[in-house]
């Protein structure tokens, strides 16, 4: 059977998956992960924000391979992308 859906038509058969890797991220220490997390990353970093049509099977081999490094990079990122609130946040911390 081929059949092909885009990632986001996957996603709720995927969340078993989501939580495996979930787990194994904790397990290493990454203790605030969330599958939501695993999610945004994976459509940021591997499917770059579009809508590739892939069969069930590719989308959990990707899952799985999503390494560590990739997921803190992601997560760096999106905080270096937000330093106009931090910014924000500190100015009011310091009541400037």
């Amino acid at each position: 059977m081929d059949k092909r859906k885009s990632v986001t038509e996957w996603r709720e058969e995927l969340e078993a998956v989501l939580e495996i890797k979930k787990n194994e991220f904790q397990m290493l220490g990454y203790d605030k992960t969330t599958t939501e997390d695993i999610w945004n990353c994976l459509m940021k970093t591997v499917w770059n924000d579009s809508e590739p049509q892939k069969r069930l099977y590719e989308v959990v081999a990707e899952i799985l391979q999503l390494q560590i490094t990739t997921y803190m990079t992601y997560l760096t990122m999106g905080i270096y992308q937000d330093d106009d609130d931090l910014m924000a946040s500190i100015s009011a911390l310091r009541g400037d």
